[in-house]
């Protein structure tokens, strides 16, 4: 295992996966720890014990990130957690992964049972719980999704979930990306960012 590999004093390449090939690839990006390095692991299975079993649990902290949004329409009606990254997930995948709203939608109840299996069960093992959820993202990403739904067919499996996004972000007004510090986090599902992705 390349984590081990690291801990040993080895260097290890940096793996890399192509969502739009579906494979993983070389990245030529190589890593050797030096005294004092810090590791960052991401990814849904970061807080799976199994993974950093070999490391000993006063030496991890694990954090745990999600979106969970607080936004309201009105007093009845909320904007759920779950559609904020879902809508968040189809800007996502378009942009880095090449697929349309219509196959992350197709796509989406899958990645929700991987989520009930691989995620959900392990956030109470986090030590510390960070909410990655802006106030003004919707009004930055809306118009970005709001295109991208707009493609799916009337005659597609997912049209209804995309016309239900649609109407959910249809009264909310667009925020210039102008406005968007650089650093904001929201940037990895629009352009400018200083982060690479």
């Amino acid at each position: 295992m390349q984590l081990n590999q690291l801990l040993d004093g080895e260097q290890i390449e940096l793996p890399r996966y192509d969502f739009t090939r579906g494979v993983r690839r070389h990245s030529n990006n190589f890593v050797k720890l030096t005294p004092n390095s810090i590791i960052v692991m991401e990814g849904i299975h970061g807080l799976n014990e199994t993974l950093t079993a070999s490391i000993p649990a006063h030496k991890k902290v694990k954090i745990y990130v999600s979106a969970l949004n607080q936004l309201n329409i009105d007093n009845h009606n909320r904007i759920s957690t779950t559609d904020c990254r879902l809508l968040r997930r189809i800007i996502r995948d378009h942009r880095y992964r090449g697929y349309s709203a219509e196959e992350t939608l197709i796509r989406w109840q899958d990645v929700r049972e991987g989520e009930e299996k691989n995620i959900f069960p392990y956030q109470e093992n986090a030590d510390y719980m960070f909410n990655s959820s802006l106030t003004y993202e919707i009004g930055v990403i809306r118009k970005y999704a709001w295109k991208l739904l707009l493609r799916v067919s009337p005659s597609s499996s997912a049209y209804m979930e995309a016309k239900r996004l649609s109407s959910l972000i249809a009264n909310c007004k667009d925020i210039a990306d102008s406005l968007v510090p650089y650093n904001s986090i929201i940037r990895e599902f629009t352009d400018g960012s200083i982060f690479r992705y």
